[in-house]
């Protein structure tokens, strides 16, 4: 399987770390943002497969990052995974209508979250590429 490129917009720097030691285990090539400034230019610099998206975040809520992204011509087609603590239904509603392919409440299940990547990005454990 050839590693796919992600994109993991997150501010508390423990959740980052077990983000990059799941991912790298699973053979997907990650890299981080921070705050909502840095994670469209990190967009725009990676091009990424997909992108996680935490809600909370400074310079900016995931929100004014997903709109940007799904505003922003090469990067408007990337799934975009919203990962949050906050309030489950107004915050997963609203994340789908503005362009989320997925979200998942924190803490969320690794298996699930891999499931999801897994399946945004058209892969399979018995697909041959």
């Amino acid at each position: 399987m050839s590693n796919k490129k992600l994109l993991v917009v997150e501010d508390d720097a423990d959740v980052r770390l077990g983000y990059h030691i799941l991912l790298k285990a699973h053979h997907y090539d990650a890299f981080f943002a921070s705050d909502a400034i840095s994670a469209v230019s990190e967009a725009r610099k990676h091009q990424p497969d997909l992108i996680i998206l935490d809600l909370g975040l400074p310079a900016g809520d995931g929100f004014l990052v997903l709109e940007r992204i799904k505003s922003t011509a090469n990067l408007a087609m990337i799934p975009v995974v919203v990962v949050s603590g906050r309030d489950l239904h107004g915050n997963r509603d609203r994340a789908l209508r503005e362009g989320a392919s997925a979200f998942l409440q924190k803490p969320w299940n690794d298996d699930e979250l891999l499931a999801i990547i897994s399946d945004l990005l058209g892969q399979s454990e018995t697909a041959e590429v």
